[in-house]
């Protein structure tokens, strides 16, 4: 019996442990997560020289080129499995509910893979299409989504550098910048309909959509939106609540109401994941006067509060990523 009870002891005490140690790596690869490459790379995603990256345009494309040489220059690879940065999604699939007449497109793919538990998945997404030119005017779209497109790439950056340190995630990340969300969330359906790992391995998806600035509801940008995270797991809710304990966001929930005449669930690319029975979440700052309008610029971005929500995704992710166990699913998502 006292064996027993010092092994007991000895388990709880590496139990502890490891939770120390990860909670030490998430604080110092957190900070690696800059206002200044925030705001460098934003101001080239979101300039005029991409034409507000419509769907399968050359500007979308020209954006697209320039997230992939940030990841050779970083020595974040693409997927093993793949050939390349790119997962093509045909002009045939993306007109196929509505007829658009849009070109070929891509979602874009960078990935770190797990020293453990390579073969689970978490996914991190975020849409780098906008709405491109209308009457000689570029839209483009610095919050939506040149704030989430961003975020995710400095997220695979901090894990990434904790990976070259020694301290890489326990499961893999899959960095996905999804296509044709403005035209009905194609590139994420593409990509939960041909899915480059087994959908049944994918165990979280943290989704960004518009995190640069303030809505009519709030008076600063010390909060986020959470949309989703309890709809199918009560694990991701927990996880999202112990992610802000020291970064002290408001976290809202006004959008997360099934009532919620906005019907943001449904909205953004998290839901191609969800309605697939993948625990998700959907970090949203709100809209705004310049919501798909060519106001929607780099010099409005609050970068003090981009800095800060992108910090709070990527402590979901690392958790989602070096827990013992994937998050339960424990509920119907209705």
């Amino acid at each position: 019996m006292k064996k027993i009870f010092l092994i007991g002891l000895l388990f709880l005490a590496l139990s502890c442990a490891t939770q120390k140690d990860s909670a030490a790596g998430l604080a110092k690869y957190s900070n690696e997560i800059s206002i200044e490459a925030l705001k460098t790379n934003l101001t080239v995603i979101a300039s005029d020289e991409m034409e507000g990256r419509e769907t399968g345009s050359e500007g979308q494309k020209k954006a697209g080129r320039y997230l992939i040489e940030q990841y050779r220059q970083h020595g974040i690879p693409f997927p093993e499995g793949a050939t390349d940065y790119y997962q093509k999604v045909p002009a045939a699939f993306l007109n196929a509910k509505y007829k658009e007449n849009l070109p070929d497109s891509e979602n874009i793919w960078a990935f770190i893979e797990g020293t453990e538990k390579p073969n689970e998945i978490v996914v991190v997404s975020a849409h780098y299409d906008h709405v491109g030119v209308k009457n000689g005017e570029v839209y483009n779209g610095a919050d939506d989504d040149g704030s989430g497109t961003v975020a995710i790439l400095e997220i695979a950056k901090a894990f990434q550098k904790a990976k070259a340190a020694g301290h890489g995630p326990k499961r893999s990340v899959l960095i996905l910048h999804v296509t044709g969300e403005e035209h009905g969330l194609h590139g994420s359906r593409y990509y939960s309909e041909n899915p480059l790992f087994p959908l049944a391995n994918t165990v979280g998806d943290v989704n960004i959509d518009m995190i640069g600035r303030h809505d009519e509801f709030h008076n600063d940008s010390n909060y986020i939106y959470l949309i989703g995270s309890d709809y199918l797991s009560s694990d991701l809710q927990q996880i999202c609540v112990d992610a802000n304990k020291d970064l002290q966001l408001t976290l809202d929930y006004k959008y997360n109401e099934r009532s919620d005449p906005n019907r943001f669930y449904y909205r953004s690319d998290h839901y191609n994941f969800a309605k697939n029975g993948i625990p998700s979440v959907f970090l949203f700052s709100g809209t705004h006067a310049d919501y798909h309008q060519p106001g929607d610029d780099v010099e409005k971005i609050e970068f003090d509060a981009l800095t800060k929500r992108t910090r709070y995704a990527f402590a979901i992710a690392w958790e989602l990523a070096n827990r013992d166990k994937r998050p339960v699913v424990d509920k119907d998502g209705k």
